[in-house]
């Protein structure tokens, strides 16, 4: 049963509204004035409410007002009450939260038509917040899943950390790193076009698949003819138009020896040296996974000095729209990094800078960043 707020000083008016709706089957409850109906109406939390517009301390107006403000109480439907029927003082009222009006003198069959309608919105509003509330747990255990599947911290031989975060509840971003014996570790990080669960399923997909080698005879020491395998494999005219940029590295502890590819992706960054830190970009020529067949990728050697550090990340990183407008950079994102590296500081100082650089609550894109320290 609905339950319908009266607010109203009249008690002629009280009385005639409880009459007519109570034979409709409804439970009305009524209050004299707007302070009393606030209360009543947060304590009871009623499907409607009838308010007449001029009462003594308290108007209409602002018990719409502060009823609307209510998360709780905002989808309870909100007739105004009112004898002033001039197109300015309803514009006032709907600016104020009103959903609907009643005219004076109050005729039965037009009340007992607004407030069935009203309820039916309220019984709609109610129901879409059931459903987006189901959509959110259910997305909210999606990103629970997708964490689940990035690989923990490694502290030996080599010490690996990460930072994952998706711009919407659910990213385009992936990464991981794993053993493909006990001398060779693959690395990589893939970053798919778009955001939201489109750009996650593609992303969890390439995850599985290289995490359990189901690719046939394919070489993964390789980085280059792994790249060409997901390229076949993920070509964008059967993925829903979606294609990804990665960059795949397998490092050799034994000879310090790492050989990557990467496809239309930003350059892995090598930071070496203790007193004077040198950068070397690592990339290779190649375009994103899925966008054209026949895709040719090439291999990239480097040498990995002790004491390196190695970081590898999506463009979200860098990609950042300031303050004044303009684009934050990728130079600038390297400076940091080479700051961190004579500072000596862990990867949360690069992700608080970056949190502070962004004047937004949540960042334009999927932000991932993997930072490989080579003992």
């Amino acid at each position: 049963m609905f339950q319908i707020l009266i607010i109203d000083d009249d008690r002629t008016v009280q009385l005639m509204l409880t009459r007519v709706l109570e034979k409709q089957g409804y439970q009305v409850l009524t209050a004299s004035d707007g302070e009393e109906g606030i209360t009543q109406a947060q304590l009871l939390r009623p499907a409607l409410i009838i308010c007449d517009w001029i009462m003594p301390r308290l108007n209409g107006l602002e018990v719409c007002r502060r009823i609307k403000a209510d998360p709780i109480l905002s989808t309870t439907f909100f007739i105004l009450l009112t004898s002033l029927a001039s197109v300015p003082d309803r514009v006032k009222g709907l600016d104020a939260g009103a959903d609907d009006f009643i005219a004076k003198p109050i005729e039965q069959n037009e009340l007992k038509a607004r407030v069935r309608a009203g309820l039916r919105l309220y019984q709609l509003s109610r129901d879409l917040q059931t459903q987006k509330q189901i959509l959110e747990t259910e997305l909210a255990e999606a990103a629970d899943y997708v964490r689940s599947l990035l690989p923990p911290p490694m502290t030996e031989p080599l010490t690996i950390n990460s930072k994952f975060i998706p711009s919407q509840r659910l990213g385009g971003d992936c990464f991981d790193y794993y053993w493909l014996d006990p001398d060779y570790l693959a690395i990589y990080l893939l970053d798919t076009a778009g955001h939201g669960l489109k750009a996650t399923l593609p992303s969890v997909s390439v995850l599985n698949l290289l995490r359990s080698r189901a690719l046939p005879s394919l070489n993964y020491y390789q980085p280059s003819d792994v790249l060409s395998a997901l390229n076949e494999t993920f070509q964008m005219t059967y993925e829903n138009n979606k294609y990804f940029t990665i960059w795949y590295g397998v490092y050799n502890c034994i000879n310090r020896q790492l050989i990557y590819a990467s496809g239309g992706h930003p350059p892995a960054v090598l930071l070496s040296g203790t007193t004077t830190t040198r950068v070397r970009r690592l990339e290779t020529q190649g375009m994103p996974v899925g966008m054209f067949p026949n895709g040719e990728y090439v291999n990239g050697f480097c040498n990995i000095e002790k004491l390196s550090t190695l970081y590898i990340f999506s463009d979200g990183v860098y990609e950042i729209h300031l303050g004044d407008g303009t684009i934050w950079e990728l130079d600038a994102f390297i400076e940091v990094l080479k700051e961190q590296n004579t500072r000596n500081v862990d990867l949360n100082y690069v992700l608080n800078y970056l949190v502070t650089l962004n004047p937004k609550d949540a960042f334009d894109d999927d932000l991932s960043i993997l930072q490989i320290h080579f003992n």
